[in-house]
């Protein structure tokens, strides 16, 4: 069970301590009450060396649940290589929450992590935590939450995004009707829909992203990601997709630590990081 930490204004990187969680506002917006359902928290994973980049994780879950193997082992594996990792416990609509309560939690990590100090500041999510690392990516200028301190006076916008196997439309044939339901609800209108189609929301401000999926993927289909990086294509906007054969949704590492020969999406992400200085 991870221990929490109390909230200063802005936490220095010298204040992380491993597993130790910290709330992500002192007076949360949207909040519908106090329990731990209602409080997003970074949990921090530290590599051995101070690093330069940080990446915050959001685990999927289908805006219902959130999945610790897409959460913490993701963190712990990029800790293990060397690189800062933060995990986002945001808010589910089976709690009661809808847009834009998620957003604003998102924007807020990324603000939080980037006013440590940290000169690169990723966003990564997976599934249905992919849909909010793509919407962050395109909507980090959407104003989700009303301005409290200094962090919001950080920029919200992630460097680069990594998307796995990310729910990334709610439209038909390609769409997750159980993540739409649980961020908007079923009778969301058009221009909510719109809004969260985010391959028709790409920009040429939108941030570099790696992005994974398999062919056997029936939850959610490749082709959000396809279209996503078709998008991030007409932008002129960098990006590394990989479609894989085999595994079907939510797979993964595949391994659990020390997370030897994991997927080849990881060492993949690594090498991206790599090619771009984001590694350290």
């Amino acid at each position: 069970m991870f221990g929490t930490v109390a909230l200063s204004l802005i936490l220095a990187q010298s204040d992380l301590q491993s597993g130790q969680s910290f709330p992500l506002w002192k007076d949360t917006p949207y909040a519908k009450g106090t329990s731990a359902n209602d409080i997003p928290t970074l949990t921090p994973f530290l590599p051995d060396k101070k690093s330069n980049t940080a990446i915050v994780v959001c685990p999927g879950g289908g805006y219902y649940m959130l999945a610790d193997h897409e959460g913490h082992d993701y963190a712990e594996f990029l800790a293990m290589h060397g690189i800062t990792a933060f995990v986002l416990r945001y808010r589910l609509g089976q709690f009661g929450y809808r847009h834009p309560a998620m957003l604003a939690d998102a924007q807020r990590a990324v603000r939080t992590v980037r006013s440590m100090g940290f000169k690169t500041v990723g966003l990564m999510g997976s599934s249905a935590g992919g849909h909010l690392t793509g919407t962050a990516c395109v909507h980090y200028d959407f104003p989700a939450y009303e301005a409290k301190d200094d962090i919001d006076k950080v920029s919200a916008r992630p460097d680069f995004g990594v998307l796995c196997y990310a729910v990334l439309t709610f439209n038909a044939p390609y769409g997750h009707t159980g993540s739409r339901d649980n961020l908007i609800g079923p009778d969301a209108p058009k221009e909510l829909m719109h809004f969260m189609d985010l391959p028709s929301q790409v920009t040429k401000d939108t941030p570099p992203c790696f992005i994974w999926s398999t062919t056997e993927d029936t939850v959610v289909p490749s082709q959000n990601s396809e279209m996503f990086a078709d998008a991030l294509r007409d932008h002129k906007v960098p990006y590394e997709l990989h479609i894989f054969q085999k595994g079907g949704h939510g797979i993964g590492l595949t391994v659990k630590a020390p997370y030897t020969n994991p997927h080849p999406w990881a060492t993949d992400l690594l090498f991206w990081l790599k090619a771009n200085n984001w590694n350290n």
